[in-house]
């Protein structure tokens, strides 16, 4: 590109979107992160998400603060607990506890703000429909939708007629492929924090559906987590 383009990344500072913020950069834009706040249990990876957008050269890395606990709902934002099994073959179908209400909805929502604001049209993030947990919004028509939603409710939309586009880039990728892009750009994974149920010093449990994946990834690879060790 000649002008260098703008786009949002939502980093949580997982695995996935730490992959993510490095593809976007690879494709030549400039990239402002975007974390949140929301009341998770896991606000360890935050503090991921800050080492990996300076790692990964994001331009800017703002953390927007919400409430999620006022309406609980999930293992994440409440006291209930954390499914933990002994291998990635017990996890169970449907949609599990860990699902934040309207979690990416909500996120989206912010980032579509934040594109506003910055004369981005490009907003990337980490969902996968592949090894994932059963999230009803990590699915790719539920991309297509906020597109569309996007396009009706912004005024660069309206007005431009410049449609945003919503990369999602991992959605029909495994673990293991995932991990594998992120290794040939440089990612760190040291850096990241993929645990729902975290130790006080931000340990990783090792049996919540997110640790066994990301496991299950690395294990397919025959690479070393460099979290785990």
């Amino acid at each position: 590109m000649s002008k260098q383009a703008k786009a949002v990344v939502l980093l949580s500072g997982g695995l996935d979107s730490a992959t993510v913020l490095a593809m976007a950069r690879e494709q030549g834009f400039a990239c402002y992160a975007l974390s949140f706040r929301y009341g998770q249990r896991h606000a360890v990876e935050l503090q991921a998400a800050e080492r990996v957008a300076r790692a990964l050269g994001a331009v800017e890395h703002r953390v927007a603060e919400l409430d999620l606990r006022v309406f609980g709902g999930s293992a994440l934002t409440s006291e209930m607990a954390v499914p933990k099994h002994e291998a990635v073959e017990e996890i169970g179908g449907g949609i599990p506890v860990t699902y934040v209400p309207a979690r990416n909805t909500i996120f989206l929502s912010f980032a579509l703000a934040y594109a506003e604001v910055l004369g981005a049209f490009d907003v990337f993030l980490g969902v996968n429909a592949l090894d994932y947990s059963g999230y009803p919004d990590c699915r790719p028509e539920y991309i297509r939708a906020f597109e569309e939603m996007a396009r009706l409710a912004t005024k660069a939309g309206v007005e431009q007629e410049q449609r945003l586009r919503i990369h999602a880039p991992l959605i029909e990728m495994t673990k293991a492929q995932i991990i594998r892009r992120g290794l040939e750009l440089g990612v760190d994974y040291g850096l990241t924090s993929s645990c729902y149920d975290p130790g006080e010093g931000g340990e990783a449990c090792g049996h919540c559906d997110s640790c066994l994946l990301r496991a299950k990834g690395f294990a397919e690879l025959g690479e070393r987590d460099p979290v785990r060790g």
